[in-house]
C-alpha cells in the first residue's frame, strides 16, 4: 500500500500543470484529479497512525474556516446556473486542500530523500509540460496541430496552440503547452525557476546536478519568453529581486550568467532571424491600451457595485463567471484577477481568512530560512540545501502573488502542490524529526 501511496502521489506532483489532460463527464476531470483523489484514498487507507505535525493541524483550521466562508455564500446565489458552477468549484477545492493537507504528512514521514525526490517530480512535470509548447509551437509552424495528433485522442475534446494575431499572413503563436492558456504556462514556469535558480547556485563546482540543472534553467527562461506572458514575466521579475538581495554576490558569477546568457543569446538569434516580425509582436505586447488590457482592468470596477451589495460574503465561490455574464453578455468569463474573483465571490471575510493563509506560510517560509541559518551556524553542510530552497520558495510564492493580479493560477491544482512543498520545508528538514532515509537526505550525496 506504501509504494502504491507513493506512486500516486509522485504522479499527482508531475501532473499538476496538465491542465488540458481531462473528460468531460460529471463537469471537468482532470487527469490530476482522478490521481489526488486515488492517492487520497489510498493514503487515508494505509495510515495506520494520525499523528500529524503541527503544519497540519493548522492546515486543517484553515480548511474549516474557508468551508464556512464558502457555505454561508451558498446563501447568496442567485439561480441553479450559481450553484452548479458553486458545487464545482466547491468540489475542486476541496481535493485541492485535502491535498495539501495530506501531502505535508506525506512528506513529513517519508523524509529528506523523498522531499527531494517530490520536488524532482513536480519540476519534472512543469518541464515536460514546457518542451510539450515547444513541440507544439514548431508543430504549429509548420501548420499541424500536435494537441489534435496527441491530446484529443486521449480526451476526447478539442484544443490547441493560442493564435496571438498575425502579422503580414503569418500567424503569431504563443504556446500553451498541456495549460489552459498560454499565461498559466509562463505564470506556471517561474515556480521552478525560481526554487531551482538558488540551489543551482549553492551545488558545489563538481556536483553532478549542476550539469542538468543549469540547461533545465536556461530551457525554461526561453519558454517563458515565447509565451509572451506579461505576467509572466512580472511574477518573474519580482521574485528575481527578492532573490537579488541574498544571493547578490551571485549575480556576476559564471554559473548564473551562462545559462541566462544562452537563453538569451538563443533568443536573440531567433528575433534577428525574422527581426520585423518579432518588433511588431513585441511592440504589441508593451502596449497598456488594447482591448486584453482594458478587460483586465475593468474588471477591478466590479469589486465595489459587489462589495456594496454583499460585503461581507461575496457571491458565492466560482460564480464570478455568472455575474459577468449578467453585466456583459460573455458567459464562462473568468474575472482575469485572483483578487477580484476573491473579493467578489468570497467578500471581505474570505478574503481575510485568505490573507491570513498567506502571512502563515510566509512565516513558516521564514521559519525555513532561520532554520537554514541556525544549520549555517552548526557548520551542517545541509544549510547550502535548506537555506537556497527556503529562499527559492519564498521568491516563487512571492512572484505567483505578483502575476495573480491579471490571472488566477493560485486555484489551481499546481499552487496547492507547491504550497504543499513549501510548508513541509521546515517540518522536514527540523532537527530531532525522525527521517527513515536519513542516510541519502542531501541532495545529490
Amino acid at each position: 500500500m506504501r509504494r502504491a501511496t507513493s506512486f500516486l502521489f509522485l504522479a499527482s506532483v508531475f501532473c499538476v500543470t496538465f491542465e488540458k489532460v481531462h473528460w468531460n463527464f460529471a463537469g471537468t476531470v482532470s487527469l490530476a484529479d482522478v490521481l489526488a483523489i486515488l492517492f487520497l484514498v489510498s493514503f487515508a487507507i494505509g495510515t495506520r497512525r494520525w499523528r500529524v505535525p503541527r503544519t497540519t493541524v493548522i492546515l486543517a483550521g484553515f480548511l474549516a474556516a474557508f468551508l464556512v466562508v464558502y457555505l454561508v455564500g451558498y446563501y447568496d446565489l442567485s439561480d441553479s446556473q450559481a450553484l452548479g458552477q458553486w458545487a464545482k468549484g466547491l468540489t475542486k477545492w476541496l481535493i485541492h486542500f485535502l491535498f495539501l493537507a495530506a501531502a505535508v504528512v506525506w512528506l513529513s514521514r517519508r523524509g529528506q530523500a523523498y522531499f527531494w525526490r517530490t520536488l524532482g517530480w513536480f519540476s519534472a512535470g512543469i518541464v515536460v509540460n514546457a518542451l510539450y509548447g515547444v513541440l507544439q509551437l514548431l508543430d504549429a509552424r509548420r501548420g499541424g496541430n500536435l494537441d489534435a495528433t496527441i491530446l484529443s485522442p486521449i480526451t476526447g475534446g478539442a484544443s490547441e496552440i493560442n493564435v496571438y494575431g498575425a502579422i503580414n499572413g503569418a500567424s503569431v503563436y504563443r504556446p500553451n503547452a498541456m495549460t489552459g492558456d498560454p499565461n498559466h504556462l509562463g505564470i506556471m514556469l517561474i515556480v521552478p525557476l525560481l526554487i531551482l535558480t538558488p540551489l543551482y547556485l549553492r551545488l558545489e563546482k563538481r556536483h553532478r546536478m549542476r550539469k542538468w540543472l543549469a540547461p533545465t534553467i536556461g530551457f525554461l527562461l526561453i519558454v517563458e519568453a515565447t509565451t509572451l506572458s506579461r505576467s509572466g514575466l512580472l511574477g518573474l521579475g519580482v521574485g528575481a529581486l527578492i532573490l537579488a538581495v541574498p544571493y547578490r554576490r551571485y549575480l556576476r558569477a559564471p554559473q548564473l550568467l551562462v545559462p541566462i546568457g544562452a537563453a538569451v543569446a538563443i533568443l536573440l538569434a531567433v528575433v534577428l532571424s525574422r527581426r520585423s516580425f518579432f518588433t511588431t509582436v513585441l511592440k504589441s505586447r508593451v502596449q497598456t491600451s488594447g482591448g486584453s488590457e482594458n478587460a483586465h482592468f475593468q474588471v477591478y470596477s466590479f469589486v465595489p457595485h459587489v462589495l456594496h451589495a454583499d460585503p461581507l460574503f461575496g457571491l458565492g465561490l466560482n460564480t464570478f463567471s455568472v455575474y459577468y455574464e449578467f453585466v456583459t453578455g460573455k458567459t464562462n468569463w473568468g474575472p482575469h484577477s485572483y483578487y477580484v474573483a476573491l473579493l467578489v465571490e468570497t467578500g471581505l471575510v474570505g478574503t481575510t481568512v485568505f490573507g491570513v493563509f498567506l502571512l502563515w506560510v510566509f512565516h513558516r517560509l521564514g521559519a525555513a530560512r532561520a532554520l537554514g541559518r541556525a544549520l549555517a551556524a552548526t557548520r551542517d553542510p545541509l544549510s547550502a540545501r535548506v537555506r537556497p530552497l527556503a529562499w527559492g520558495c519564498t521568491a516563487a510564492l512571492a512572484g505567483t502573488l505578483a502575476s495573480n493580479a491579471f490571472y488566477l493560477t493560485m486555484q489551481f491544482y499546481y499552487f496547492y502542490a507547491f504550497v504543499a512543498l513549501a510548508l513541509s520545508v521546515p517540518v522536514v528538514f527540523a532537527p530531532g524529526v525522525a527521517r527513515p532515509e536519513t542516510p541519502r537526505a542531501r541532495l545529490g550525496s
